[in-house]
Formats: structure tokens, sequence, C-alpha cells
């Protein structure tokens, strides 16, 4: 039994003696080859650009778009806020049209999508979903049509002036029977919110 627990103890030792003897072999390599530093600096950079979210800011999960061929369509997923502050996103931008944050709420006992005043607030550790018949991200006047299985990148911005890119699919969703045409203030039919897979 006391065997055991030693071979436990010096297998540690022993990868680490391995890890310093790999790190040695390497520091060796001259200074003049590129390869030599490239490929971590490269794998870092990818596994940055993958995780795509700065500290402090947030968790996009889920993000669609609807698919559209011309007009206007919207963007939704859930904004995470694991900070230990409010976040306010208070603009989008994405190549394909001009954008607006948008609210859907009740005016004159009919519900209507409007521009949503101070933008769209996400309370510390919470989340915020963005969905049709809510709050949504607006593609206001599309310059190409948005079609199933396209991937849209979209930008965010917020009060402190940071900024957050991500990527969203776009999806035919035909639920809620809504329609984003220039009068999208209009009242809008019931809604539902689950997008064709």
């Amino acid at each position: 039994m006391p065997s055991t627990t030693n071979g436990r103890l010096l297998r540690p030792a022993a990868l680490i003696a391995a890890a310093l003897l790999a790190a040695s072999v390497a520091a060796c390599g001259s200074s003049d080859d590129p390869t030599t530093a490239a490929p971590s600096a490269s794998a870092t950079a990818s596994a940055s650009a993958s995780v795509g979210t700065p500290a402090g800011v947030l968790g996009i999960r889920d993000p669609w778009v609807k698919a559209a061929d011309k007009g206007m369509t919207a963007a939704f997923g859930t904004l995470v806020n694991d900070g230990d502050t409010d976040v306010t996103v208070t603009g989008a931008r994405t190549d394909v049209s001009p954008m607006e944050l948008h609210e859907m709420t009740m005016k004159d006992g009919k519900m209507v999508m409007q521009a949503k005043p101070g933008g769209i607030v996400i309370k510390a550790r919470s989340r915020t979903t963005l969905q049709p018949g809510g709050d949504h991200l607006m593609l206001m006047d599309l310059k190409q049509p948005v079609k199933a299985g396209d991937e849209l990148s979209f930008t965010l911005t917020f009060a402190d002036g940071r900024t957050q890119t991500f990527t969203a699919v776009a999806k035919p969703f035909t639920g809620a029977q809504e329609s984003y045409a220039p009068g999208h203030g209009e009242p809008m039919p019931g809604m539902s919110t689950t997008p064709a897979a």
C-alpha cells in the first residue's frame, strides 16, 4: 500500500520534470527561426477569438436572425451578464442594414413595436432574452436578402463605450406573423417565440 501512495506522489513530480525538460529543449531552438514561437502565438490568438466575450461585458446565447428577403427583420438571443454591475446596450450594427434597439409595448390597448428609450439594460448577475414579441435588435432596411443558414456579424455598443461582436445564424420563422414594414409601430398580432430549427 505505501508504494502505491509513493507512486502517486512521484507521478506529478515526474510530469513536472518532463514539462521542464520539454520547455528547455524548445528554448534551445534558434531565435531566428520564426516557426518556433508562431504556433503558440496563433493558438492563443485563435483561442481568444473563439471566446469572443471581453471580460465584464456579456455572454450571448443562442443568437439568431429571422430570415427575410427584403425590408426589415430582427435579431434575437439571450444576453447574459455574469458581472457585478448592470450593463446597458445602447446600439447595434451590422453590414446588411442600419439597426435600432426595439421593444414591444402596449399603446391604447394594442401591442406596438417602437425604439427602446435608454437602451437594453441587463441587470448584474442576470439575463435578458431578446425575442419576438419583446425586446429585439431591429434591422431596418436590408441591403440584401437574409436567407436561412446565413451567418451575420453584429456589433453591440455599450453605455461605457465598449463594443462586442457576435455572429448569429438566420432561421425561417413564421410563428409571430409579424410585419417589419416601414410602419413598424403598427399593432402586431399574438407572438410565438420559437424559430424553426
